[in-house]
């Protein structure tokens, strides 16, 4: 769906279709627990798994969670090389069971920085459940806001050099098929753990007409009632989509 096109459907504004969370807070916990960082990102995948039978048994379809950010590589070498090998395994080890679970994985982000062996794991773990068609888990990983909205400028502008397309006919929906998720509904809700309360370079495009919560939860600690307790914040708000009237169930009755 593009970014003018309605999103104020019917099955919108029962519950949130996709959501998307920032999953801050692993190294304070693994800090209060007197350990290293790399045992807060273990503790962490732990509650990426509880979140993914939670949509999964809400009917949420789309669920995209801020793994790794592309500012993240200025962390010192040592957690990086621990993150990129937890990748790996929670790929080795947990791919066939979403593929159980009719659970579609993809994973957005410029991953050509990650070694061959990540890349193939990354590829072979699409290719098993591109054709589920139950929740679409995004794992943004070497993802930036800027980066994505830039990639779509670049490929417009070759669109432009190679004399397919003028640069009066660019517009704002012909950007938005050209960054991540274009092919997914809007991302209604967007969660923050761990008590930040900024985006971080997360989904700026896709994120506009997005609703927030905020939570001190550490992600580690993020359970099915913390998520619960996000649906139910979701329902009060009044969506408005840039117009004066708020678009809410009994509206759409």
């Amino acid at each position: 769906m593009s970014s003018t096109q309605s999103p104020m459907t019917d099955e919108m504004v029962c519950g949130p279709q996709h959501v998307a969370i920032i999953m801050d807070g692993n190294g304070r916990w693994a800090k209060r627990q007197g350990k290293m960082r790399v045992f807060g990102h273990k503790a962490g995948v732990k509650s990426v798994r509880r979140s993914v039978r939670f949509a999964v048994s809400h009917g949420i379809k789309a669920l995209t969670l801020y793994a790794f950010s592309s500012e993240n590589w200025n962390r010192p070498a040592q957690e990086v090389s621990a993150l990129m090998e937890l990748f790996i395994r929670a790929l080795d080890g947990e791919v066939k069971s979403l593929h159980k679970h009719n659970v579609r994985l993809k994973i957005i982000g410029d991953i050509g920085r990650f070694s061959s062996r990540l890349q193939e794991r990354i590829r072979r773990s699409e290719q098993l459940t591109e054709n589920n068609d139950g929740l679409t888990l995004n794992i943004a990983a070497n993802y930036g806001g800027r980066w994505d909205i830039m990639q779509g400028v670049k490929t417009l502008a070759e669109q432009v050099k190679a004399g397919v397309l003028q640069p009066e006919d660019i517009t704002e929906d012909l950007l938005s098929q050209q960054v991540c998720l274009h092919e997914l509904a809007p991302v209604d809700l967007v969660i923050r753990t761990g008590g930040e309360h900024r985006v971080s370079n997360f989904l700026l495009w896709q994120i506009a007409y997005s609703e927030f919560y905020f939570t001190d939860v550490l992600w580690p600690d993020f359970d099915e009632l913390t998520f619960e307790g996000a649906l139910n914040a979701f329902a009060q708000r009044e969506r408005r989509f840039g117009g004066t009237t708020p678009i809410n169930a009994s509206d759409a009755s």
